[in-house]
C-alpha cells in the first residue's frame, strides 16, 4: 500500500481543486484519510477557507461543495 502521494502536497491540491466538478461548483468526496495523507488537513483547511467552501465529513468521507451556497440538512 502506498503511503504518500507522488505529488507534492501543493499539486495534490492544485489537481483537486482543478477537476471539472470544481469548476462548475459541484460536489466531490475524498477519504479524509487520503487528504491527511497526501496532503494534510491543515493545507487542505487552509485552501477550503481561501475558497469559502463548505465540507462535512461522515463516515471518513469529506464531502466538499465547492460553491458558497448554503447547506441544508434534511433528515
Amino acid at each position: 500500500m502506498q503511503t504518500q502521494s507522488p505529488l507534492s502536497p501543493d499539486v495534490w491540491l492544485h489537481d483537486l481543486f482543478a477537476s471539472k466538478a470544481v469548476q462548475q461548483g459541484s460536489v466531490i468526496r475524498r477519504k479524509a484519510r487520503d487528504v491527511e495523507r497526501f496532503c494534510g488537513m491543515q493545507a487542505f483547511w487552509t485552501e477550503i477557507n481561501r475558497r469559502g467552501f463548505q465540507v462535512i465529513e461522515n463516515g471518513g468521507q469529506l464531502v466538499i461543495f465547492c460553491n458558497r451556497e448554503p447547506i441544508r440538512v434534511l433528515t
